[in-house]
């Protein structure tokens, strides 16, 4: 009972919980979760972002919070605040590891019970969006993530692809699974779609194209947009920066904010 008041009251104040899933390592889930919260914060939203990657916590470099630590409170753990306005908050387990570069060699149960504990114990407050970043696959983190949150009726999950065949294949496998688990999949996003070229802007098709809006057209999924390889993004993501607010001029940043409005849009629809 105690544990159920405090999920209750800890996700009490979140409007939309919102997952970003691939049944793909390496596709940009991260990038885009990132992305998604900066570009909602724009938008004048208050966000967290939970980041349940337990093997490959990426997040806190990304939003230059690495080297921040997590403090307790009466109801749990304080997430970390990444800009000053207090806008974004985040919670990570590379905030629990005592070396940047430790491993996390666990079982299963063990890291069930972790997530089981970051749905539970972290004090979000109020927010408008929780953006939980899920490893990829449907492995038994994805599950326990699931049952966790089901309670509090995400708004529902944003699926990640590359372009190619292959990449496009393991995101069906992703989409059988919210199907399985209940979830409503908002759409389907193409990341990495395309080069643009940093001089003249050129979008060069290094991949193939166009996998992710035909996964989407052939299971009545709507797609989201694609999302170019653009070198100032992954700068931004290398330093820590906010590509959303430094390079409005760039395609990535259309694709990305038109994204956050079809999410908004849900949102709002959701609400009525």
């Amino acid at each position: 009972a105690s544990l159920f008041l405090s999920e209750r009251s800890n996700l009490a104040g979140v409007r939309h919980i919102l997952l970003v899933l691939s049944g793909k390592g390496g596709v940009g889930k991260s990038t885009i979760s990132t992305q998604l919260a900066l570009a909602l914060r724009h938008s004048g939203k208050k966000v967290g972002i939970l980041d349940v990657d337990l093997c490959g916590p990426s997040i806190p470099r990304m939003l230059r919070a690495q080297d921040s630590d997590v403090h307790q409170c009466d109801s749990g753990w304080v997430p970390v605040f990444v800009d000053q306005e207090k806008s974004i908050s985040l919670m990570s387990i590379g905030f629990l590891l005592e070396k940047p570069d430790d491993a996390v060699v666990w079982r299963g149960p063990k890291k069930n019970a972790l997530i089981k504990q970051f749905v539970a114990d972290v004090a979000w407050g109020d927010l408008d969006f929780l953006i939980v970043d899920t490893p990829p696959g449907t492995s038994d983190e994805h599950i326990s993530t699931m049952e966790a949150l089901r309670p509090y009726k995400p708004l529902g999950a944003v699926l990640v692809t590359t372009p190619q065949a292959v990449s496009v294949g393991d995101v069906r496998r992703e989409l059988t699974f919210c199907r399985k688990t209940g979830t409503q999949v908002l759409g389907i996003v193409e990341n990495m779609s395309g080069f643009v070229c940093p001089h003249c802007s050129e979008c060069t098709n290094i991949f193939s194209v166009g996998g992710g809006e035909e996964l989407a057209k052939h299971t009545g999924v709507p797609f989201l947009g694609c999302v170019p390889l653009d070198p100032q993004l992954s700068q931004s993501l290398e330093e820590g920066r906010d590509f959303i607010q430094e390079f409005p001029k760039s395609s990535a940043f259309s694709a990305l904010a038109h994204i956050a409005q079809e999410i908004l849009v849900r949102a709002s629809q959701q609400s009525c």
